[in-house]
Order: structure tokens, then sequence, then C-alpha cells
């Protein structure tokens, strides 16, 4: 694959995984998407002028279970697209530059219908929360699916699960949430998570729950929610262990599990059911020289639901 022209990219602090120090501020720099600009002379999914994207992974060992059942983000030798060792001993860096060069496995085509800014981050957040929504069979018109907290995670789930033909109920610890959910978002129903009242209307009523939350919780309340043989599913990932009753689990046959993103397959099926039914995160798009404010913004909660960088029209060149 040639050079593609990136046009979002952004994350959160610190070290690289290879354990070598980045030479940006910010470590997470995936969910690039932008034109093709060159191919290699054995290059045949992609032409000059495409649409594409890069998600969270750029390489891995093609010969693993894994790799065999197009899973290759469960492969052991993943290469992430940032912080990691190529097959050349380079490290990664991802999306901070104008231009990158990537094998055309790991390549996403973008549908022409999509603003390339608002697709970016369905590269994580979207694969991330279509994956078990399919995988799991909670995706069947008519099911029951609750989808916990409304982020950058959670407002993507209620776009993917209701144009699977599902009920949507948004479990939030807020109520200040509640219009942007209904209103906005179109979920069904809102549930505070905080409301014993509440919380016991909607006991039993779920077939399936998407949990995008990252801060410590109690998981009681949400298997309480889910109807017999129902599925929790942890995609947010808090830093300290959290506590599980097994009770509901042995008594009711309910199931907690985990996920992470998707392989290349299926997250190209994401965008092109994102192309169908217009499916977009709601971002904002912001300057290069705009990520320090951006960060102190993030710390606050201050943003719906994403940031976007755009690089190829303000990163500056280097004098």
């Amino acid at each position: 694959m040639g050079k593609v022209l990136e046009k979002e990219a952004f994350g959160l602090a610190a070290k690289d995984n290879s354990g070598v120090l980045s030479p940006f501020r910010f470590a997470r720099r995936h969910e690039i998407v932008g034109l093709v600009t060159e191919v290699g002379g054995k290059v045949t999914k992609f032409k000059t002028g495409d649409k594409v994207g890069v998600g969270c992974m750029v390489g891995s060992c093609g010969s693993c279970d894994s790799c065999t059942e197009g899973l290759e983000n469960y492969c052991p030798k993943m290469i992430q697209t940032y912080g990691f060792k190529y097959y050349d001993d380079t490290i990664t860096y991802g999306g901070y530059s104008d231009n990158m060069v990537c094998d055309e496995a790991f390549i996403i085509r973008i549908p022409d219908n999509l603003p390339l800014d608002a697709a970016a981050p369905l590269l994580c957040a979207g694969i991330t929360v279509y994956s078990p929504l399919k995988y799991h069979g909670l995706d069947k018109p008519g099911m029951h699916i609750g989808v916990v907290g409304l982020g950058g995670l959670g407002h993507v789930a209620v776009k993917f699960a209701k144009a699977m033909g599902t009920k949507v109920t948004v479990i939030s610890t807020s109520d200040s949430k509640r219009g942007e959910a209904i209103n906005r978002l179109g979920a069904d129903a809102f549930v505070v998570s905080r409301d014993p009242q509440q919380i016991k209307g909607a006991m039993g009523t779920m077939d399936g729950i998407i949990n995008t939350v990252s801060a410590t919780h109690s998981l009681l309340p949400l298997l309480g929610m889910l109807k017999h043989k129902g599925k929790l599913v942890m995609v947010g990932a808090p830093e300290k262990p959290l506590e599980l009753s097994v009770m509901p689990l042995i008594f009711e046959r309910k199931m907690v599990m985990g996920s992470m993103i998707g392989g290349i397959k299926e997250t190209q099926e994401m965008v092109d059911m994102a192309g169908k039914h217009n499916i977009t995160a709601d971002i904002e798009l912001i300057s290069a020289d705009y990520v320090n404010t951006a960060m102190e913004r993030l710390e606050k909660a201050d943003v719906r639901y994403r940031f976007v960088i755009d690089v190829a029209n303000t990163l500056k060149p280097t004098p």
C-alpha cells in the first residue's frame, strides 16, 4: 500500500508499548482517514484517490487461528497502529503525520457518502460496539439492548443498535443526558442507574447490554436488568477490578464477557453498514495546534463526543 493522507488521530499520553519514548506528547494515534496518494506495484484493492482509513492495527502474523478466522485483533503478534514494533523492527507512530504507508490488507475503504472526519472514530469506537452486537447475536430486530454510558462509545452503540432494528435503552448515572439520548440519538428509553425505582422497572427486560463505562461501578444492577440467558458485554476498561456476583450467572444462565475492536473483514462490514444507514460519530473538528486545549477539555468531559484533528490541513511543516 502507498501513502495515505491522514485526517484524524488523537489520544492520551505517555510512553509507547515498545518501551521507546514517543516523539509525540500523546500516545494514541489511530482512527486515521484520508485519501490514497500512491500505491505499490502489487496493490490490487485500492487506487489513487480512494477514501480509506486505518484503525487500531497495521499487521498480524497471518497464520494463527485468530488470523485465519479473520480476527486479526486477537492475534498474539498483532501490530498496533502506534507504539509497536513493525516487521522491520521500526516503531509504528500512527497518525501524527501528513502521510502514512500501510499494508493494503489493513486498509478500510470509506463509503463515498460518509464525511472523512466524522467517519474516522468508527474505526475504533464503531467497531468496538458493532463487533459484540453481531458476534453475540444481539443484532436481531425486536431485541432489547441496553447501552451503559453515553460517551464516545455509547453514542455510536445507540446508532448501530437502532439501525439493526433493536429497542435501545440508555443507562446512565445522571438524568442530564435523557433528552440527548432519546430526542437526538433515537434511543427508546432511558434509565438512571442511581434511581432504585427506575432500576426496578427495568429488571429482567433486556436481551443484552453493551457496557462502555471505564469508571468503577457495580455490575449487579446491570445483571438484574438482563433476561434469562442475557449477555453483559464489557467494552469499557476500568482501571480497578470490579466485583462480580456469580449467583445471577448460575441461577439464570446470564453471561459476562469482554470484546476488543474487530477483525479487518468485520470492520469493513461495519463501515459499509454505517454508509448504508448514514451512521457517523458526533465530532468536533480541531486544528493540530488546538490539542493542548482539547486535552484540558477532555479532563472536564467537555466534548461531544470525539475530537478529530484535521492533520492534513493544519499540521505545520518542520522549519
